[in-house]
């Protein structure tokens, strides 16, 4: 009887791709300007707290609104800003010698760049602005972001900041201090998690972990926590938002 065929050799894995530069490469103007601003928030004193908020009505509006134009960031800031501008001091920054109060609640959202490096453009009066028209004015600010064409005001003038990687699963993270602001909210992913009810029964409910890094200087850890508190009562009684 003939000898059976040899098996065909395995084809070789792919190589991986070579890295697109190699050895140092600066900074572009953008990437400095991070850089500098992360290292001088290693002279502030921050600290951290956490709180999970169930998401499941937050999530069931979203839903009802999305078709209408609104968008989650815009939910999700709209909410932030009503919380923020119940509490002064987290609206605040500190120059050193004191406490500086500002006049208008302005959430800025941290933005990833296509080419790397971040942008933070700012929804202005978002306690005091409606979900339709902040969902207007950041469809309009990430569309200029994108083309790079923001205005310094439209990107400088955050009074507190929101950082929102939940689209990427991620189950809970801190975010950096900016310099010159009071706090910066860090978003998670809402994670279906078995949960005791008061009731004593067991329901499965989306958990999304938000975590506050705040200015110690000029927040102080009962104040981070309050105002987290009124974050969770108005995202799991999210009706309120909507006008």
């Amino acid at each position: 009887a003939a000898s059976p065929a040899p098996a065909a050799p395995k084809a070789a894995a792919p190589a991986p791709a070579a890295p697109a530069q190699s050895g140092a490469v600066p900074f572009n103007t953008m990437q400095a300007a991070i850089a500098k601003n992360m290292q001088a928030s290693l002279d502030v004193a921050a600290f951290r707290c956490t709180v999970d908020i169930c998401t499941d009505d937050f999530d069931a509006l979203y839903k009802k609104l999305k078709p209408k134009g609104v968008t989650m960031t815009a939910l999700l800031s709209k909410a932030i800003g009503n919380a923020v501008g119940q509490y002064p001091v987290i609206n605040a920054g500190c120059d050193g010698n004191g406490f500086v109060y500002n006049d208008s609640v302005n959430i800025a959202v941290a933005v990833a760049m296509d080419d790397g490096g971040l942008i933070t453009p700012v929804l202005k009066n978002a306690d005091q602005t409606d979900i339709y028209e902040l969902s207007r004015q950041w469809k309009d600010l990430v569309g200029k972001a994108r083309k790079k064409q923001l205005a310094p005001d439209e990107y400088s003038t955050g009074t507190f900041t929101m950082s929102n990687l939940g689209m990427f699963g991620v189950s809970q993270f801190d975010a950096i201090l900016p310099p010159g602001q009071g706090g910066i909210l860090a978003v998670s992913s809402a994670i279906p998690t078995v949960c005791a009810c008061d009731d004593g029964s067991i329901k499965v409910k989306k958990i999304m972990k938000v975590t506050l890094s705040a200015d110690h200087r000029t927040v102080m850890g009962a104040d981070g926590a309050a105002f987290l508190s009124t974050l969770r009562n108005i995202i799991e009684d999210p009706e309120q938002l909507v006008w």
